[in-house]
């Protein structure tokens, strides 16, 4: 019987087969239960010593029988039924208590993350005869209000409560609060979650970096949560019982997603959107979602595409049925394929295209290399942690427009311009992706060819922001990721940028601390000390063979 639902192992035929004549049992829509069934289900609850739950629609159709334990029940993923911001589920669930127990905390957080129209709980007696029908609905509510009402306990024969009349009063309520969004004014809204074995402190500073991932990502962030943990859940990484305690927070202050600042294994993504109806991201999708917005050259994106396949691919689930964007029009059936081997075989055809792809487009690039090379122009390279300010200096040095914003990845796509000196002197000047902590692996693998052209750098300009409380620790980032990309042996400047937003004193403490050149990249007036020292370290003429210079 396909509606049965939950463990039947155990169960006499007797049982069973009063169990399946549930499910064909009729309620008038606008009673809560009918009198003859809530009788019916504590009489074979307390002769199974298990607790029964139904799932009723809004013409009083039985949808699931769920057979559960002493303890509980189980509900069914809910996903075929419909649900948004201004409707409720269409189902109601009815369950049975072995005693007098009224809903328990687990009920009343099923009820609102899964947006149930009702649920109810039938208690009983020792004897096993009905006590009460304790009863809760969603609440409409404004920002940090609890989403539910628990109303007062019905007995047996008091079910007709308008059921009908009810539920549609709440989704009038419901639309006016959160009208019905359109994908023009559609924004996410998100919850960011940290669950880490680090000190507060350094948990605050990823976290900070987090919220302007998601700002950067239109996303808006309504509040953010961090817990300590000596060792994290390897099943839900916060635990089952945290985990339903946040969702419950996040659905009171409206969010529409969970973006956790720790990678998420597929196992943990499983267990998590089992569990909640909530959107759950972690930081490396955020990132991976944000370069794919960002990527404008035909390389950048085939790099980002590559990037979030190798991302995807372990995390492929049975449920997943959103597959046409990056699967589409690849590969065909296989014999006894599952649509699930199916989706596994189209990214591992598509990731090996990108990757053939790549490897000419990086043929080119070092062709462009050599042809560069042969011109005998020095290479000076802006690096740096991401919105650190290099696309600015890299337009007020050249006098160019490549895009800058104050966002975390404006630039994924490197930019080379000429700049020319006094004296004849020209330089190639390029601008690369910005660094940042925990860069996803398969994200800097894939961009390894656009990083490669800092291999032939004569010269790194380290931009950093001096403006950012967390400097410190950037510029930490950027040195672990030179030295892992073998690049420390090319001579670095510092260039300590947006002194114009901070008190004069200060800037000159941080520069006694650091060295290197001050400027702010949007005042050409302060670049003097920079362009000095540029043409002080390529003096003419240059000869045909380049020669390293060292500080």
């Amino acid at each position: 019987m396909k509606r049965i639902f939950g463990n039947t192992l155990g169960l006499k035929a007797n049982h069973l087969r009063r169990l399946k004549n549930l499910y064909h049992r009729k309620i008038r829509p606008q009673y809560l239960i009918s009198t003859e069934l809530a009788r019916d289900m504590v009489s074979l609850s307390f002769e199974m010593g298990r607790q029964i739950g139904l799932l009723i629609n809004r013409l009083g159709k039985i949808e699931y029988v769920i057979a559960g334990d002493p303890q509980g029940i189980v509900i069914p993923n809910m996903r075929e039924y419909r649900s948004a911001p201004d409707r409720l589920r269409g189902i109601r669930c009815i369950h049975t208590h072995l005693n007098k127990d009224p809903l328990s905390r687990d009920d009343l957080t099923d009820l609102a993350l899964l947006q149930l129209d009702m649920m109810a709980v039938i208690s009983m007696t020792e004897k096993g005869l009905p006590h009460k029908v304790h009863w809760a609905h969603v609440l409409p509510y404004e920002d940090g209000h609890v989403p539910y009402r628990i109303a007062e306990p019905l007995l047996i024969h008091q079910l007709n409560i308008d059921s009908i009349g009810l539920i549609q009063a709440l989704e009038t309520e419901l639309r006016r609060i959160r009208p019905a969004l359109t994908a023009e004014t559609f924004k996410e809204r998100a919850f960011l979650v940290s669950v880490t074995t680090s000190p507060r402190k350094v948990a605050n500073i990823s976290l900070a970096e987090l919220h302007e991932l998601a700002r950067t990502g239109s996303i808006e962030v309504i509040d953010r949560i961090i817990q300590l943990r000596k060792k994290t859940d390897s099943r839900f990484l916060i635990g089952r019982g945290k985990l339903k305690e946040l969702a419950i927070l996040a659905l009171q202050k409206g969010a529409t997603m969970l973006i956790f600042d720790q990678e998420l294994n597929p196992s943990q993504i499983r267990s998590i959107t089992d569990q909640i109806e909530l959107k759950v991201i972690d930081r490396t999708q955020l990132i991976l979602d944000i370069f794919a917005l960002r990527a404008q050259s035909r390389e950048g994106k085939l790099q980002v595409e590559l990037a979030q396949l190798k991302y995807l691919l372990p995390r492929l689930v049975t449920k997943n049925t959103a597959m046409s964007r990056l699967t589409g029009g690849i590969g065909g059936r296989g014999p006894g394929e599952t649509k699930l081997e199916i989706n596994r075989r189209r990214v591992r055809d598509r990731i090996h295209r990108l990757e053939k792809s790549l490897v000419k487009l990086k043929k080119q690039r070092k062709q462009q290399r050599k042809r560069r090379s042969r011109k005998n122009l020095p290479v000076i390279s802006i690096i740096g942690y991401t919105n650190a300010g290099k696309s600015t200096l890299l337009n007020t040095l050249t006098k160019s427009h490549v895009l800058a914003e104050s966002k975390l990845f404006a630039t994924l796509d490197p930019s080379s311009r000429r700049l020319r000196f006094q004296r004849d002197m020209e330089v190639i000047i390029t601008d690369t992706v910005g660094f940042i902590k925990n860069l996803p692996k398969d994200l800097m693998t894939a961009f390894q060819a656009t990083l490669e052209e800092l291999k032939n750098a004569d010269l790194l300009l380290h931009v950093i922001d001096i403006s950012n409380p967390f400097y410190k620790e950037q510029i930490k980032t950027v040195a672990h990721i030179l030295e892992e990309m073998d690049l420390a042996q090319i001579p670095i400047v510092q260039v300590l940028n947006k002194i114009d937003l901070l008190p004069p004193e200060t800037v000159q403490n941080i520069s006694r601390n650091l060295g290197g050149v001050l400027i702010s990249a949007k005042n050409k007036n302060t670049l003097g000390p920079l362009y000095k020292l540029i043409t002080e370290t390529f003096i003419p003429p240059i000869n045909s063979t380049k020669t390293r210079h060292h500080f």
